[in-house]
C-alpha cells in the first residue's frame, strides 16, 4: 500500500494502449497499458511506488481505457494529459505458437481490420517541462526510453533534484540526444537483440554507474564502475520458465525490480550500493521476469491474482522452486476493447 512515505518515480517514453490477441483465437481481445514507459511505472505502482507518468492523452478511446487501467493500479494521473495533447498510440500484439509449437508473439502497428496505420508515440514538448519540472523535488527516479529536447530536460532537472535517471532506449535513433543521455542517466540497460551498439559506455565523460545489456532466455551481463574505473563484466543466467505462455514485457518487469531494490532512496541511496547490492537488484529483477513469462500479455499477472499471491510466487522463484504460473481466471475489466480510430471496426 502507498502512503505518503512512498518512492516517487516519473517517466516519459511509449506510453501505449495494449490489445493483446491471445493464444486461443477464440478468446476475447484484452487490453491494458502498455508500452516500455507505461508497463515501467504501472508494475512500480504495483510495488507500491508512486509514479507519475508524462504524456500527452487527448481523452481518445484509447487514452481513456489507459487511463482507466493506471488508475486501478493507483498510477498517479497528475501529468497524463500535458499539452500539446495527441493521440495514444495503440499497439496490437498478436501471440501465435511458433515451428515448434513455443508461444511467440509480433507486434502490428495498423488495424486487422482496415489497415490503416494506428497512432504512434509523440514526445512530449518543453510545455510539460513547465508543467512537471517544479514538481519533482522528492523523485527518487525518473524514467526514460524515449529521447526529445524536452525529456532530456527533464532528466536533467530530476537529476540534479536527486534522483536516480534510467534509461532504456529502444534504439539510437539520435546520436547527439543519445550521447547527451549517457551524459545524465545512472542507469542504462538495453537488450542486444536491439541495440548492439550502445554499449561500453561506463567511463570518465558519462555518468552511467550500472550498464545492463538482456540477452533474452540467456539471461543478461552487466558491469558497474568503481571510482572512475569500469569493472569486468558480469553475466547472469535467467531463471528457468517451466510453463512459458508469453515473453513479452519481462524486460519491464525485470526493470522495474532493478529500480525497486536500488533507487527507492534517490541518488544519494543509490550511490552507497556496490557490485553485491547490483547482483541482489538484478536477481530480484529476473525473477520478476521469469514469472510474467507465465502470463499472455506484458503485465496479464497482475490481472490474475492478488498481489500476496504474487509475492509468494516471486519468492518461490528465488527460492529455487519449480515455478508454474496458476490458470486463474483474468480480470474480466481487461476485455474492454477499443475502436480503431480511422474506420468502425474493434481495432483488433
Amino acid at each position: 500500500m502507498k502512503n505518503s512515505n512512498s518512492p516517487q518515480a516519473f517517466g516519459a517514453g511509449l506510453i501505449a494502449l495494449d490489445l493483446i490477441l491471445g493464444a486461443d483465437p477464440e478468446g476475447p481481445v484484452k487490453s491494458w497499458t502498455g508500452g516500455t514507459c507505461g508497463n515501467v511505472l504501472s508494475i512500480l505502482a504495483f510495488l507500491g511506488w508512486k509514479s507519475y507518468p508524462i504524456a500527452r492523452m487527448n481523452g481518445d478511446a484509447a487514452s481513456e481505457r489507459v487511463l482507466t487501467d493506471m488508475q486501478k493500479w493507483g498510477v498517479q494521473l497528475d501529468f497524463a494529459r500535458c499539452e500539446p495533447q495527441g493521440d495514444t498510440p495503440i499497439i496490437v500484439q498478436q501471440i501465435r505458437p511458433d515451428r515448434d509449437g513455443n508461444p511467440s508473439h509480433r507486434f502490428l502497428w495498423a488495424c486487422p481490420s482496415c489497415g490503416k496505420h494506428l497512432p504512434r508515440f509523440k514526445a512530449v514538448t518543453q510545455a510539460a517541462v513547465e508543467v512537471v519540472s517544479p514538481h519533482m523535488g522528492d523523485a527518487a527516479v525518473f524514467f526514460m526510453d524515449r529521447l526529445s529536447r524536452a525529456m532530456l530536460t527533464m532528466a536533467k532537472d530530476a537529476a540534479e533534484s536527486g534522483a536516480v535517471v534510467v534509461f532504456e532506449p529502444s534504439a539510437k535513433s539520435d546520436p547527439k540526444h543519445f550521447a547527451e543521455a549517457i551524459k545524465i542517466a545512472h542507469v542504462l540497460k538495453y537488450a542486444d537483440q536491439r541495440l548492439t551498439d550502445a554499449g561500453d559506455v561506463i567511463g570518465n565523460d558519462t555518468s552511467v554507474v550500472l550498464e545492463i545489456q538482456t540477452l533474452g532466455e540467456q539471461g543478461l551481463r552487466y558491469r558497474s564502475k568503481s571510482g572512475s574505473q569500469p569493472l569486468p563484466w558480469s553475466q547472469m543466467k535467467a531463471f528457468k520458465t517451466p510453463r512459458l505462455k508469453d515473453t513479452c514485457g519481462s524486460g519491464d518487469w525485470c526493470t522495474a525490480g532493478i529500480i525497486h531494490k536500488l533507487a527507492s532512496h534517490g541518488l544519494e541511496g543509490f550511490s552507497q550500493h556496490g557490485p553485491d547490492n547490483f547482483s541482489d537488484a538484478l536477481t530480484y529483477g529476473q525473477s520478476l521476469a521469469a514469472w510474467n513469462c507465465g502470463f499472455e500479455g506484458a503485465r496479464g499477472g497482475m490481472y490474475s491474482m492478488s498481489f500476496e499471491e504474487f509475492q509468494k510466487q516471486v519468492d518461490d522463484i528465488l527460492n529455487g522452486e519449480v515455478y508454474i504460473a496458476p490458470n486463474n481466471p483474468i480480470s474480466k475489466d481487461v476485455e474492454e476493447s477499443v475502436r480503431c480510430p480511422a474506420c468502425t471496426s474493434q481495432a483488433a
